[in-house]
């Protein structure tokens, strides 16, 4: 390892693509919910989290494990649903937002139940807060447990800032990643834009990664937003 290269002690879960699915407390309960599959307590639980936190990567892990299909609004129907065969494993993800008809997301909470389906929900936030009107659904939907995705952690932030400036192949000194990691919103959107923002200006400018440079990148990022 080279003087000014960084290395942090978090163990690292292979998701379903190119990329390597970082395990922090942040999100340490969400993979041990998708772990505990097929012995879950309840056949339908909820995964709730901001965007870009790791939702997707987790319902692949659990896809792969389970062999479940993934539900688009688009083609669905009761009938679809219906001819599921008992045991099956369903993801349903943006369930908050995607446009799924309740009539028929009522109907999947009870085949849950009736034929023994393993769903698994995603939205970012609890199942209470969705708006949806459908008064059995909405009592459904709040007794379906729920586990979060917080707010990354300083290690998992600097961690992933690391690995995309390493997959743009640029390096950065360790403390010119803290003076970056310090400036911005604690989210793992937020490090992407970052890490997007400095490989722009660094393009632009010509000149390598900086302190300065990193400062000029999240102004002009601040006065173009």
């Amino acid at each position: 390892m080279s003087p000014g290269q960084l290395a942090f002690d978090l163990p690292h879960r292979a998701a379903l693509g190119a990329e390597d699915f970082l395990v922090s407390d942040c999100n340490l309960a969400a993979v041990r919910m998708v772990d505990a599959w097929p012995d879950w307590q309840r056949p339908v639980q909820a995964l709730v989290g901001p965007t870009a936190s790791g939702k997707t990567h987790l319902v692949r892990v659990w896809r792969e494990r389970s062999g479940a299909e993934a539900l688009d609004p688009a083609t669905l129907d009761v009938v679809s649903l219906d001819a599921h065969v008992p045991g099956s494993s369903l993801a349903v993800e943006d369930a908050d937002r995607a446009g799924f008809d309740e009539q028929w997301l009522f109907h999947l909470l009870n085949l849950a139940v009736e034929k023994r389906f393993s769903v698994l929900l995603t939205g970012r936030t609890s199942p209470t807060r969705w708006q949806f009107t459908l008064p059995d659904l909405v009592s459904r939907l709040s007794a379906v447990p729920v586990t979060e995705i917080g707010a990354p952690d300083e290690a998992l932030l600097r961690t992933v800032m690391l690995k995309h400036f390493s997959d743009r192949q640029l390096t950065i000194e360790p403390k010119i990643l803290e003076f970056l990691a310090v400036r911005i919103d604690r989210s793992l959107e937020a490090a992407a834009a970052a890490v997007d923002a400095v490989d722009r200006e660094a393009l632009r400018s010509g000149r390598k990664i900086s302190r300065q440079l990193v400062a000029e990148a999240l102004e002009r990022t601040a006065t173009t937003d």
